[in-house]
């Protein structure tokens, strides 16, 4: 077997500006790599984790023009942990405007997660402006992916441990709906309730997200950041990420004739890999490609499927 492949080596962006998308938002946007290459936008987790120099990493920067933002409420964009005007659908019509600002007429969509959902919709809606489209650890914003991970009963065979531990953190009688119950904590006028539920949150997740567990976080302080995180993805989640009534596996014929990849981890424990197969089952131009793998993008069979699918698609126009 050959051997897997790495992320290219560390770049920084040539070009970084902020764009007014609402009354209340300016996102933030940069660009890296070939500014004649091959146009791709990177979509970021969460929802709410905000982009990072790693996710430019997976491209060739002699082939791609990279395109990372921080979707509404996260990383560098204001205000930080809004949750006014945020939507998929204005997430959405945020890539829209972006595409528009940078003169990009087609381009390639990357997403992984979270990232998966939102570049499907966008891809749904937008079809004609989508080259290509790699998607990894799919999430289809439906309830019984949400239930999955915060009800007892479904991840917690694997993780009980960490289940309760994260369970704990809310009293019993309030434990039947813990998303609800987190959301209370996290948007509580109590500074020290919302940063310890803040905390619980974000480790919860952390810790179960690689196909070789990460240790136990220990105690520390929690950033703006990552509280903006837990809120948004909190509310995302508690929404049932605003698709309910549009969901991804109804209008996946949309992606017909849209070549794209599919990445998923054989031992995802966060996303599940038969949702891989639902979205393959419906959308044959995609290859699907299961890993030895957890969720995490970093997971070395992930990372390789990943930048094989990018080499696939450098020309694409």
């Amino acid at each position: 077997m050959s051997a897997l492949r790495t992320l290219w080596p560390e770049i920084e962006p040539y070009k970084t500006q902020f764009l007014k998308v609402s009354p209340i938002h300016n996102i933030y946007i940069e660009e890296s790599g070939n500014p004649s290459g091959t146009p791709v936008l990177v979509l970021h987790g969460g929802p709410g984790v905000g982009s990072y120099p790693q996710l430019r990493r997976f491209f060739n920067p002699k082939k791609y023009r990279i395109i990372l933002f921080d979707q509404r409420g996260c990383g560098k964009s204001t205000p930080l942990g809004s949750i006014e005007e945020n939507t998929t659908w204005n997430l959405v019509g945020d890539i829209e405007k972006i595409r528009t600002l940078l003169g990009i007429s087609r381009w390639v969509v990357f997403g992984g997660s979270w990232g998966s959902t939102l570049a499907l919709v966008y891809a749904e809606c937008y079809r004609a402006q989508v080259s290509a489209l790699i998607v990894r650890g799919i999430f289809l914003g439906i309830r019984e992916e949400i239930d999955w991970f915060y009800r007892a009963g479904s991840i917690a065979q694997f993780f009980p441990e960490r289940w309760e531990k994260f369970a704990s953190h809310i009293p019993p009688r309030e434990r039947g709906n813990l998303v609800e119950a987190y959301w209370k904590r996290l948007t509580s006028s109590d500074a020290a309730t919302a940063v310890e539920a803040a905390r619980a949150w974000n480790a919860y997740e952390s810790s179960t997200a690689c196909l070789l567990p990460n240790p136990e976080p220990e105690a520390e302080s929690v950033s703006d950041q990552a509280l903006a995180f837990a809120k948004i993805e909190c509310w995302y989640f508690k929404n049932d990420a605003f698709i309910l009534n549009r969901p991804i596996i109804d209008f996946a014929h949309l992606l017909a004739g849209v070549p794209g990849v599919i990445v998923h981890g054989r031992y995802d424990m966060i996303c599940q890999p038969r949702c891989a197969w639902r979205l393959k089952e419906k959308w044959p131009d995609a290859d699907l490609h299961f890993t030895i793998s957890g969720h995490a993008a970093g997971d070395p069979e992930n990372t390789h499927q990943l930048i094989l699918a990018a080499e696939k698609f450098a020309d694409a126009e």
